[in-house]
């Protein structure tokens, strides 16, 4: 079975140290350490780890924030650790996209659970997008195909299931999509053919 990848961003280099410990001793494998946020998304950009642990406190860049960025270009889950459990840092951890939170000091014991429920989190977040990615497309298909069938009607007059079944012989002689077959039949009648 493969590894988890793990980056620690964290600027107290004790803590990094005890963390890549628990860690190794959990079977996880630590691929990168750092200690500021800017650094830690750079980092995550360039090894695209499986889960990221990120200090709220840092340099440069505040874990919240680089926790954002992350989780906004989908690069992995985030679990903050931090000694403060006040609300407003919860909050903003909530609004960034961060799927675990740990308060310090971090217990062995408490790892792997945190990790692993980051990880099916952002799994099945990233499961939902592809669902709404391919339900958006196939809303732009159908609204496309629509268009085209309305001016295969009016251009030639057809009734809405000729014009249909027109578009669904084309894309299948040319092997190309019904909504590619749309988007031609659109373009040839804004363009005067």
């Amino acid at each position: 079975m493969e590894r988890v990848r793990v980056i620690i961003a964290d600027d107290e280099s004790v803590i990094c140290m005890d963390l890549k410990e628990m860690l190794n001793n959990l079977g996880y494998l630590v691929v990168g350490e750092t200690g500021d946020g800017r650094s830690a998304v750079n980092l995550a950009r360039e090894l695209r780890p499986d889960v990221v642990l990120m200090d709220v406190k840092m340099p440069d860049m505040d874990g919240i924030e680089a926790a954002k960025i992350l989780t906004e270009e989908h690069i992995a889950p985030v679990v903050l650790l931090t000694a403060f459990s006040q609300r407003d840092l919860v909050e903003r951890a909530k609004q960034a996209g961060v799927v675990g939170y740990l308060v310090k000091p971090i217990q062995e014991a408490d790892l792997a659970p945190a990790i692993e429920i980051a990880l099916a989190r952002f799994g099945e977040f990233r499961e939902l997008e592809k669902e709404v990615d391919n339900l958006q497309d196939q809303l732009e298909t159908r609204k496309l195909v629509d268009r085209a069938k309305g001016i295969l009607m009016d251009s030639q007059g057809l009734t809405e299931a000729a014009a249909f079944r027109r578009i669904q012989k084309m894309s299948m002689n040319t092997r190309k999509s019904m909504k590619e077959i749309a988007q031609a039949i659109i373009l040839t009648h804004e363009a005067g053919g």
